[in-house]
C-alpha cells in the first residue's frame, strides 16, 4: 500500500488516500448501527412515540436511497478530493447537530445531514478503489475496504448497548464525532483527486423521479415492516404505487437519453448482472440476523441490550479479521468457489437458526452466529468486486451506485419481507397454541408463554424464507465466471459509448 500512481500529471500516494478514505467508511458504517439500540432511551429523553422514534432510522435511508442514486454524476462532474471532502464535512456537521440538538426536529434534521455525507462516501470509495488498484490488486483492496464496512456494524450494537446502560445516549455521537472530526483533517492534507472530471449535463428530470422512486419504495417497505397495520396500511400502500410507478417512468427515462444520472444499460454486462443479483438475495438473508437475532434476543429470551450486542460482536470481528484474506484468495481464483464456499455456509447456519427453541443456550446462538458470519465475510466483497471488475472504468461510478442502490433496496425489502413473515406467523403459530393447550384468556401465564413460543416459531418461519434465499444465491454462483473490464481507446464519441454499453467486448477466463 505504499506504493504512488501516477494520474495525469501528478504522483499520488495510494497508502495515505486508501487510509483516510478506510477511515471514513468505518465512522460512517458505525453510525448506522449506533442509533438503533439507543432508540428507546432516546424515545424517553425526548418525550417522543415508537413511530416518531423510528423517522431517526428511517429519514438515514431514505437519504441514503435519494443521495446515491445521484452519485455517479457527482463523481463525473467533482474530484475525488471535492467529493470527499464534502460528504465528511456534512458528516461532521450532522453529528454534532445530533450530539447537540435540544429536541426531535432538530435532531432529525442532523440524521439528514449525517445521511448526505454517509450516501456520498461508500460509492466514493469503491470508485478510489477500482481507478487507483490493478485488476490483480483489487479483491486485496476490497478485502481491506470489507474490516471497515464488516466490523463497524458489529462493535455498533456492543458499544451502543454499553454506552445506554451506562450514560446518556448523546455519549455515542460524542464517541464518533472526535473520529470523523480528525479523518476530515487528515483528508485536506493527503487526499489527492484520483478520477477524470467531465461536465456532463444533469438529468434534473430523472433526480426528481429518482427521488420520489426510491424515496417511495424505500418508505413503503420500511413502514411496511416497522407500521401496526403492515401491508394494509393505506400509508404504505400509495406511497409503494407513487414510488413503483415513478421508478418505471425514470428507468424508462435513464435508458432512453443520452446522459443519464444512473446507467441501467449496464446490466447488459452479464457478470455485473448476476453478481447484482446475488448480492440482492444475500443482502435480504443477512437481514434476517440483523433483524430477528435481536427480537429473540431480547424479547422472546430477556436478554439485556448490551448482552445481546456481545452476541453479535464475535462475528463482526470474525468478518472483519477474514476480509483481507479472502480479497487475496479473490485475486488469485476469482470468486465463483469462494462465494459457492461462503454461501453454503451461510445457507447451512440459517437453516440452523430456523430451528431455535425458548430453551436454546446462549452459547449455541453465538457460535452459529459467528460461523453464518464468517460465511458472508467469505463472499462479499469477491462477489462485489467480480461484478465491478467486468465494468469499464468509464462506467464504474455507474456501476458502484448501481450497486449500492440495489443493496439498499434489498435491505429494505427484505427487512420488511422478513418481519412481516414473522409477525403474521407468529400470531398464527399463538393461536394454534392457545387452542391446543386450551389456555384461557385470563391465564396470563401461560398466554405470555405461548406469545413467546409463537414468537420463535414464526422467527423460525422467517429464518427459512432467508434460508431459502440463499440456497438460491448459492445455486447462482456457480454461474459467475472471472472477467476482465472491456478494453476501450482513450476518447470515445458517443456514438462509441452507446455501442459499448449495447455490447459488451467481454473477456472471460475459466
Amino acid at each position: 500500500m505504499s506504493e504512488t500512481r501516477t494520474m495525469g500529471q501528478q504522483s499520488v500516494p495510494v497508502g495515505p488516500i486508501f487510509g483516510v478514505m478506510i477511515a471514513g467508511a468505518f465512522v460512517a458504517y458505525l453510525n448506522q448501527t449506533l442509533i438503533n439500540v439507543a432508540l428507546p432511551q432516546m424515545m424517553d429523553h425526548l418525550h417522543i412515540s415508537a413511530t416518531t422514534g423510528d423517522w431517526l432510522t428511517t429519514i438515514y435511508m431514505l437519504v441514503n436511497g435519494v443521495v446515491i442514486p445521484v452519485t455517479a454524476f457527482l463523481m463525473q462532474r467533482f474530484t475525488t478530493r471535492a467529493l470527499y471532502l464534502t460528504a465528511m464535512t456534512l458528516f461532521v456537521i450532522g453529528t454534532i447537530i445530533c450530539a447537540v440538538g435540544p429536541d426531535f426536529a432538530v435532531i432529525l434534521v442532523g440524521r439528514v445531514v449525517q445521511a448526505a455525507g454517509a450516501g456520498i462516501l461508500m460509492p466514493v470509495m469503491i470508485n478510489v478503489i477500482f481507478t487507483l488498484f490493478p485488476l490483480e490488486k483489487r479483491g486485496m483492496a476490497m478485502g481491506i475496504l470489507g474490516i471497515a464496512i464488516n466490523f463497524a456494524p458489529a462493535v455498533g450494537p456492543t458499544l451502543s448497548g454499553w454506552i445506554v446502560e451506562n450514560y446518556s445516549w448523546r455519549v455515542l455521537f460524542y464517541v464518533i464525532l472526535p473520529i470523523a472530526l480528525l479523518d476530515l483533517i487528515v483528508s485536506i492534507f493527503l487526499l489527492k483527486n484520483v478520477t477524470q472530471t467531465s461536465r456532463p449535463k444533469l438529468d434534473t428530470l430523472g433526480v426528481v423521479l429518482s427521488t420520489i422512486g426510491f424515496g417511495g419504495l424505500l418508505y413503503a417497505f420500511s413502514m411496511a415492516g416497522s407500521d401496526g397495520n403492515g401491508w394494509g396500511s393505506p400509508q404504505v400502500v400509495i406511497t409503494f404505487i407513487v414510488g413503483g410507478v415513478s421508478l418505471a417512468v425514470f428507468v424508462w427515462r435513464e435508458l432512453t437519453i443520452g446522459h443519464p444520472i444512473l446507467e441501467f444499460r449496464i446490466f447488459r454486462y452479464p457478470m455485473f448482472t448476476l453478481t447484482t443479483i446475488i448480492n440482492v438475495l444475500v443482502t435480504m438473508a443477512m437481514y434476517a440476523g440483523m433483524i430477528l437475532m435481536p427480537i429473540y434476543m431480547q424479547d422472546v429470551r430477556g436478554f439485556s441490550p448490551l448482552q445481546s450486542g456481545l452476541m453479535l460482536l464475535p462475528g463482526g470481528i470474525l468478518m472483519g479479521a477474514v476480509s483481507p484474506i479472502t480479497g487475496k484468495l479473490f485475486d488469485k481464483i476469482g470468486a465463483r468457489w469462494l462465494s459457492a464456499f461462503g454461501l453454503a455456509i451461510t445457507a447451512a447456519t440459517t437453516f440452523a437458526l430456523a430451528r431455535l427453541q425458548m430453551d436454546t443456550t446462549y452459547t449455541y446462538v453465538t457460535i452459529l452466529y459467528t460461523v453464518r458470519m464468517f460465511g458472508m465475510a467469505v463472499l462479499m466483497m469477491p462477489i462485489m468486486t467480480a461484478g465491478l471488475n467486468e465494468l469499464p472504468l468509464r462506467l464504474n461510478p455507474h456501476g458502484t451506485a448501481m450497486l449500492n442502490t440495489m443493496r439498499m433496496i434489498a435491505g429494505a425489502v427484505g427487512m420488511a419481507f422478513l418481519v412481516t413473515v414473522m409477525s403474521t406467523k407468529a400470531v398464527v403459530h399463538t393461536k394454534a397454541i392457545v387452542m391446543q393447550q386450551h389456555i384461557a384468556a385470563t391465564d396470563k401465564v401461560h398466554m405470555l408463554l405461548a406469545q413467546n413460543q409463537g414468537s420463535v416459531m414464526g422467527i423460525n418461519d422467517a429464518f427459512m424464507v432467508a434460508t431459502i434465499l440463499s440456497v438460491l444465491a448459492f445455486l447462482l454462483s456457480f454461474f459467475i465466471r472471472k472477467t476482465k473490464p472491456t478494453e476501450e481507446a482513450p476518447n470515445l464519441s458517443k456514438a462509441q459509448e452507446k455501442s459499448s454499453l449495447s455490447s459488451p467486448a467481454l473477456a472471460i477466463e475459466e
